[in-house]
C-alpha cells in the first residue's frame, strides 16, 4: 500500500468561537488532488494550515516523518504554497524574491531561468513588485511554489487572475512536476474538474469537497 505524503491528525481551526476545519484524520497519498468548495467553506484555511503558516489544534505529518508542529522549518521547506491573491512588500523585486526563495529552499527540479523564461517573468521580474498587475503577482506566487525541491506544492485558486495563454503552462509545469519529480499538488478551485483540460481532467477520484 502506497505510504501517505501528508497525514493531517486530529485537526481544529477556529476563529473566535467559530469551527472553521474539524479533521480527525486524513491521508494524501502522491496524487493531483482538487478541493472544492463556495466562497468561506474554508479551502483558503485548509490551504494555510497544510502549508504551515497559521495556528491550528493537531498536527501535519510529512511522509510520516516531519512534524509540522515539532520541525516547521524542515516542513515548510518540502510544502510550497501559493496565494490565491499574492502579496509582497512593494520595494522588493520580483528577483528578490527569487533570490530569497532560492535561498531557502536550496536548487530546484527545474532551472529557475527556464521557469521564468515559460511564464514569460522575465520581461518585469527586474522591478519593485509595486508595479505589478494583479496578473503578474499570481505568475510570480506561482513560480515561486516551484522553487525548490517541494513534496508538496499547494495552489489557492491558480486560475485566478491568469492570463489564457498562461493556463495550459501551469497544466504542463504541474503535470511534469507530478510525474517526473514525485510532486503531490493540491489545488483549490471554484470551477468543476470537469471543465479543466489535460490530466486534471483524468483526476476525478481525487475530488475533496468542502
Amino acid at each position: 500500500m502506497q505510504s501517505a505524503v501528508l497525514t493531517l491528525k486530529d485537526i481544529t481551526k477556529a476563529y473566535h468561537d467559530t469551527v472553521i476545519l474539524d479533521i480527525p484524520e486524513l491521508q494524501l497519498q502522491h496524487n493531483i488532488y482538487w478541493l472544492l468548495g463556495g466562497n468561506g467553506a474554508g479551502k483558503t484555511t485548509s490551504m494555510k494550515v497544510m502549508a504551515g503558516l497559521i495556528p491550528f489544534k493537531g498536527d501535519i505529518q510529512l511522509e510520516n516523518n516531519i512534524s509540522c508542529r515539532k520541525q516547521p522549518v524542515q516542513y515548510r521547506r518540502f510544502v510550497n504554497y501559493a496565494e490565491a491573491e499574492p502579496v509582497y512588500p512593494g520595494f522588493l523585486t520580483g528577483n528578490d524574491l527569487v533570490s530569497l526563495y532560492l535561498k531557502t529552499k536550496g536548487n530546484g527540479y527545474q532551472d529557475i531561468k527556464e521557469l521564468i523564461e515559460l511564464l514569460s517573468i522575465h520581461t518585469f521580474i527586474h522591478r519593485p513588485v509595486s508595479t505589478y498587475s494583479s496578473g503578474m503577482l499570481k505568475k510570480l506566487s506561482l513560480l515561486l511554489a516551484f522553487t525548490g525541491t517541494p513534496k508538496v506544492i499547494l495552489l489557492d485558486e491558480p486560475l485566478i487572475t491568469l492570463d489564457k495563454q498562461t493556463v495550459p503552462l501551469l497544466y504542463d509545469m504541474v503535470e511534469s512536476f507530478y510525474t517526473k519529480h514525485g510532486v503531490t499538488f493540491c489545488i483549490t478551485s471554484h470551477q468543476p474538474v470537469s471543465a479543466v483540460s489535460i490530466q486534471l481532467q483524468v483526476q476525478e477520484r481525487n475530488i475533496v469537497k468542502i
